[in-house]
């Protein structure tokens, strides 16, 4: 029991969070919307709805994927992540499909939206709970990227920065812009239908929110394909990673580094050249302390290294593709 505790204190708390607070705004939009019949509340309740599903699902991913390697899986689980955040991108998908053609359906008979000021207010909670879990999601990306940003770059580096973020961090970013976008344009319709005519702006922003939906469907769909299959580490992460390695100062030259994303975590395999005229039990005792100083960073779960002689030749630089 107190392992599993341990393993869940470990689990993505973006994910953690944004289930928790999208699970409370699907109830009370729902509600406004079975009041006031509007459309656009009804899209971003199924948004909220799909978003809580998902970052359930994503947090349990996250708390399995960090088990321990066994016998039988001898690289560890960091892959499970990504298997859960696919079936979040099925769920999301439904959700849009339905989204879609209810917006379909408001453009073809516009509905008469009431409760105003209800709609109003919850859309407004709503914008303020997404935004707050967005600015958390955009902090842990910092965090996990180990970039620095303050104010409104926060976003311009969460932005540039989210590949390289944990799945799970990164499918929370990329939904809650879409919810806070949602929340926005639900409120702009909600307004729109109150004080002008132009009864349509229902079904445009209902459809607009499904296509939103979509967008992060497929957005977070092909990065967690990729992760799934297995893919190289940034070119960020490899440069640091090998500079670890080559800051050594036995180590002459990197021959081979190949680092593989698993989850939010690498596996490191590499080649090092050490100086020449070294016993093998010298030779290994560099070898483990390289490994070391390797596994005292935080995002590398396991290291493979072979040692060779230096060959006198330069392989290695820090913008080099090994």
């Amino acid at each position: 029991m107190s392992d599993w505790l341990a393993l869940v204190k470990k689990g993505n708390t973006s994910s953690a969070a944004a289930a928790l607070g999208n699970t409370g705004l699907a109830a009370i939009k729902a509600v406004a919307a079975s009041f006031s019949g509007s459309g656009t509340m009804f899209a971003s309740a199924m948004h909220s709805v799909a978003d809580a599903v998902n970052q359930g699902f994503v947090f349990v991913g996250s708390v399995l994927a960090e088990r321990s390697p066994t016998k039988r899986f001898p690289t560890g689980f960091g892959r499970v992540i990504n298997l859960f955040c696919m079936i979040a991108v099925i769920v999301v998908t439904i959700m849009a499909y339905e989204t879609f053609l209810k917006g379909m359906k408001l453009l073809k008979y516009p509905e008469e939206s009431t409760n105003f000021w209800l709609n109003f207010i919850v859309l407004f909670i709503a914008i303020v709970i997404d935004g707050s879990i967005l600015y958390k999601a955009m902090k842990e990306i910092i965090k996990e990227t180990r970039t620095s940003a303050k104010g409104p770059a926060m976003f311009i580096a969460a932005f540039r920065n989210a590949n390289r973020a944990a799945p799970p961090t990164r499918l929370v970013f990329y939904e809650d812009i879409v919810a806070t976008l949602g929340a926005l344009f639900a409120l702009l319709a909600v307004i729109l239908a109150e004080f002008t005519a132009f009864k349509a702006m229902d079904g445009i922003a209902t459809i607009l929110i499904a296509c939103l939906m979509i967008g992060v469907a497929f957005k977070v769909g092909f990065d967690n394909m990729i992760g799934l299959i297995g893919v190289a580490a940034p070119k960020e992460v490899e440069e640091r990673i090998a500079g670890i390695i080559i800051a050594d100062p036995d180590v002459t030259d990197i021959s081979k580094l190949r680092i593989v994303q698993e989850g939010r975590r690498y596996h490191v395999e590499a080649y090092i050249e050490l100086r020449k005229e070294l016993t093998l039990a010298v030779a290994t005792d560099i070898k483990h302390r390289v490994r070391d100083r390797l596994l005292a960073d935080s995002d590398i779960s396991d290291v493979t290294l072979g040692i060779l002689d230096d060959n006198g030749i330069k392989t290695w630089t820090p913008s080099s593709n090994i």
